[in-house]
């Protein structure tokens, strides 16, 4: 309904004649559908990862399940280059906190506090429909963004970094987290990364000289 049309599917169950009748006149996306067998396997081409959940935190120190609201992502989709993956969980329990860690944002639809979670079907209408409206828009875009081995970069410098100062091994990876969700949020443009490279790497080697 809303012209999305690429289906990734991670060990699904067989797509029978059930599958093809709730489909109706959309029978061919699940034709076209693309298998995979992990997670890790259908996420490798893709450039910038958003994680869905209804389980999230105002925390400012639970960074994995700190969430921005689907009306706030779908004015940010614009600003976003390459190829992007909206990630859905399963139906009973969602997404795993691995899953969700490889991924730049997590996003939630407001619902009753009462009853959170929606229907894994009424959720992905939902989230549609809301980047439907904004690319049915014109809007001017702003330069190009981080494709995902150029966003991998930064995270591997940032990491260097942390090796270089002594950071607590036990902060690490809520750290590496944090980081992932803020730099998500910024959608760095190529010159704001290129900046942040240079400070980082002229970090790393002042460093490295004072050893």
């Amino acid at each position: 309904n809303f012209d999305f049309f690429n289906l990734y599917l991670v060990n699904p169950c067989k797509l029978d004649k059930e599958c093809y009748s709730r489909a109706m006149h959309a029978s061919s996306i699940v034709d076209n559908a693309k298998i995979f067998d992990s997670f890790e396997e259908a996420i490798k081409d893709l450039d910038f990862l958003v994680a869905t959940s209804s389980v999230a935190t105002n925390s400012e120190k639970k960074h994995l399940r700190k969430a921005i609201l689907v009306d706030d992502f779908s004015k940010k989709i614009l600003e976003i280059d390459g190829r992007i993956g909206l990630i859905f969980g399963r139906e009973d329990f969602g997404l795993f906190n691995s899953e969700i860690e490889k991924c730049d944002l997590l996003v939630k639809i407001p619902t009753s506090e009462k009853y959170a979670s929606l229907n894994l079907s009424h959720a992905v209408c939902i989230f549609l429909y809301n980047l439907y409206l904004v690319l049915q828009t014109p809007s001017l875009k702003t330069g190009r963004r981080l494709n995902r081995v150029e966003k991998e970069k930064l995270f591997e410098f940032l990491s260097i970094l942390l090796d270089e100062i002594e950071y607590p091994e036990h902060k690490r990876k809520n750290t590496m987290i944090m980081l992932r969700r803020i730099l998500g949020r910024a959608m760095l443009s190529k010159w704001e990364y290129h900046t942040l490279m240079g400070i980082l790497s002229g970090t790393i080697e002042k460093l490295n000289e004072k050893k």
